[in-house]
């Protein structure tokens, strides 16, 4: 399947500017189309004023901007859109005659193959596809605002569109970084389905005297751990946006609940803005109405969602987190409130909803009711099985699938399945997002230093061991798609496999040492193995970052293909099973640049020098590249770099368990380190550590 790689954006406002953007970032070709001249330079002007912010703020550098821009292409007139597109997003405004005659004109425009899809927020997807000439080759994609920013679309996949339209889009966005839902076409999707009823109910309770709007946007600030009330959000984004919505929702779901607040049409007819100054504490009265109503509607909505097959309750919830960027999902809220109060809550709502319409009833789920007082369960791992090859997915995007106990747990289970699974001869290991697996819950270190639950920590890293030792004895053919980020215990967790498939956007590291600790799954044994020593105190010890080249000239990565060749490369390992010698003990390219210099420079008569902070002899600590090492070194925990480079050395005298084992039985010392907590805390709270070697 040919990935996509040329696209282009129909509409250059503030959405498809910004959609074009972050499509042009991540090295895609773009054309920015619109009807008029103007309005292309208008797109190109908010694209250059965004990414000069950019440079400012050191998120990007000059060089790296010019490339983007240089990816973009204005085109004027949809008509003059390429033949050879290989997908269009039409982002115009939220009108279904406009949008189908853009689509009419595409179709007429583009080539056989392009795949055609809408950025609507609320318009029926089914009845778009029908509308296109194409509906096979048509999907829903919602981009939320600001799409180089917010992480999240949702995918919403016509009756008619075709398994490979759905992939190929997905496969996009994946490529974007983004993190991806897909769902069925009902009003609203997802996350407006509940966000857009929670805007409108926060007006009734302005209209209905129960407080102002400073006081109900702080009340709801506290009730769901956010940053910005429900008058505030509605400001940023424009009131006009809010009532179209829930009008639209009232009028597709028959729900006159959803019907915009009359304080809401007043404020839109006077062109104003919610007044949200004023005194923002408020009673415990005013705090119970205000939370039980505004997650009555959040609660139900939810539960509607997932009895509709909507999408899956982990979803919504990561609509809610990443999207909308709530500290809780819905279903998480409901598990902290209590799931049987949340149930009373929405049935309170209910009520308050037959009150417009008793014809139109606002049904609370059979399933939400019959779930009593017992916590939702959530999946974060999934598994598929095609033609012998079971894919396990970890699913836990929007914290960059970051290992907690859950995830353990559950990767665990996935594993002796699939072990067990006599027609499965292949395992393949992937991330869903941006990362691989972007490490361990760091927080859970934090708070088990902090309880002096140390044990605990012990305990979770050798249940990890246990897991990844799935990997590392099953007879089937193991593959980590490494095709994102690996850190750490994500990177631990490819190693233990016999294949790492990795793409230009393929990112290693090993972090621990500058945060206080040690790789304990297996990243001061694995990568010597794989490696060797020099090597690996380059990765390990000194915490380098490594792109896919370096990856892969290290051995660390076996194979780097373009993002077309994944699935072939899969498909090959498959048929060449296992392999003949998973650790080489030397680099794949031992003649490569990285692996030369970490031969002569972490050479063991140097290791004395590097570990008292010296230039080893024979070295200039004015190269570039020696200066680096250096530095890096000298930002480590000077424990963690002692012991972390200790373990190293045993894996020449030590088969690979009893190196595991000696990872295990340090655990206990290096957390117990006050470094050990300086460090994981700094990296929480985003500032640099002070080790004073205690």
């Amino acid at each position: 399947m040919q990935p996509i790689q040329r696209v282009a954006i129909v509409g250059a406002g503030n959405m498809g500017s910004g959609i074009a953007q972050k499509t042009a970032q991540e090295e895609f070709d773009v054309q920015m189309v619109d009807r008029e001249q103007q309005w292309v330079d208008r797109g190109q002007g908010i694209i250059r004023d965004f990414l000069s912010e950019a440079v400012e703020r050191r998120i990007f550098s000059p060089a790296q901007v010019e490339a983007i821009q240089g990816r973009i292409t204005g085109v004027v007139g949809v008509e003059n859109t390429a033949t050879d597109t290989d997908l269009v997003i039409e982002a115009v405004f939220e009108d279904f005659d406009i949008k189908t005659a853009v689509f009419n004109t595409l179709d007429k425009a583009c080539g056989p193959d392009t795949i055609l899809a809408s950025n609507t927020s609320s318009l029926s997807v089914n009845a778009l596809a029908e509308a296109t000439g194409r509906a096979d080759r048509f999907v829903g994609l919602h981009f939320f605002y600001h799409p180089a920013k917010n992480r999240l679309v949702e995918v919403i996949p016509a009756k008619s569109s075709s398994p490979e339209t759905v992939e190929k889009v997905v496969q996009y966005c994946k490529m974007l970084g983004k993190v991806v839902i897909v769902c069925a076409d009902r009003p609203g999707f997802v996350v407006n389905r509940f966000f857009v009823p929670w805007l409108n109910e926060a007006c009734l309770l302005l209209e209905e005297g129960v407080a102002t709007a400073a006081q109900i946007d702080a009340a709801a600030c506290k009730a769901f751990r956010i940053g910005l009330g429900p008058f505030g959000l509605m400001n940023l984004t424009g009131p006009p946006i809010a009532l179209h919505s829930t009008d639209y929702l009232s009028e597709q779901l028959h729900t006159p609940r959803y019907n915009g607040a009359q304080n809401l049409r007043d404020l839109i007819d006077a062109n104003e803005q919610w007044s949200i100054e004023g005194e923002e504490s408020y009673s415990d009265e005013q705090y119970v109405t205000i939370s039980e109503r505004l997650y009555g509607v959040v609660f139900g909505v939810a539960a509607q969602i997932v009895d509709e097959g909507v999408c899956s309750m982990e979803d919504v919830d990561r609509g809610a987190k990443v999207g909308l960027r709530w500290a809780r999902g819905p279903f998480e809220l409901m598990n902290k409130v209590g799931v049987e109060a949340s149930c009373q809550m929405a049935q309170s709502y209910a009520d308050l909803a037959a009150e417009s319409d008793p014809s139109r009833a606002w049904n609370v789920p059979d399933f939400f009711i019959e779930q009593g007082n017992e916590d939702w369960s959530f999946s974060t791992v999934d598994t598929s099985i095609e033609d012998g090859i079971a894919t396990i997915t970890i699913n836990r995007p929007e914290a960059m699938n970051a290992l907690n106990e859950t995830v353990i747990s559950q990767l665990g289970v996935a594993l002796d399945k699939v072990n067990a699974n006599d027609s499965v001869h292949t395992i393949v290991l992937d991330g869903a997002g941006k990362a691989f697996v972007a490490g361990a819950d760091v927080k859970f270190f934090v708070d088990k230093i902090r309880a002096d639950a140390i044990p605990d920590i012990v305990e979770f890293t050798a249940n990890g061991h246990i897991v990844l030792d799935k990997l590392e004895s099953s007879k089937k053919t193991t593959v980590a798609l490494t095709t994102g980020l690996a850190l750490g215990g994500g990177l631990e967790l490819a190693l233990a496999c016999d294949y790492r498939v990795g793409t230009r956007r393929t990112q290693f590291r090993f972090p621990e040492t500058s945060i206080g600790i040690y790789p304990g799954l297996g990243g001061s044994q694995r990568p010597a193995r794989i490696s060797g020593i020099p090597a690996a105190r380059w990765a390990v010890l000194a915490g380098n970052f490594m792109d896919a080249s370096t990856a892969a000239d290290l051995g660390l990565l076996t194979h780097l293909v373009e993002v077309s060749g994944v699935n072939t490369c899969v498909s090959q390992l498959a048929k060449s099973g296992k392999p003949d010698n998973k650790y080489p003990g030397q680099p794949a390219r031992a003649d490569s640049a990285v692996a030369t210099f970490a031969r002569s420079f972490f050479a063991d008569g140097n290791m004395s020098d590097l570990m008292a902070g010296k230039c080893p002899e024979g070295f200039d600590a004015e190269d570039r590249n020696v200066g680096r090492q250096l530095k890096s070194l000298s930002r480590t925990a000077p424990h963690a770099l002692k012991m972390a480079s200790g373990l190293i050395d045993e894996s020449a005298h030590t088969d690979l368990s009893q190196g595991l084992q000696l990872e295990l039985d340090g655990l206990t010392e290096i957390f117990s380190t006050a470094d050990s907590l300086e460090g994981l805390s700094a990296l929480i709270e985003g500032r640099r550590p002070t080790y004073t070697n205690a």
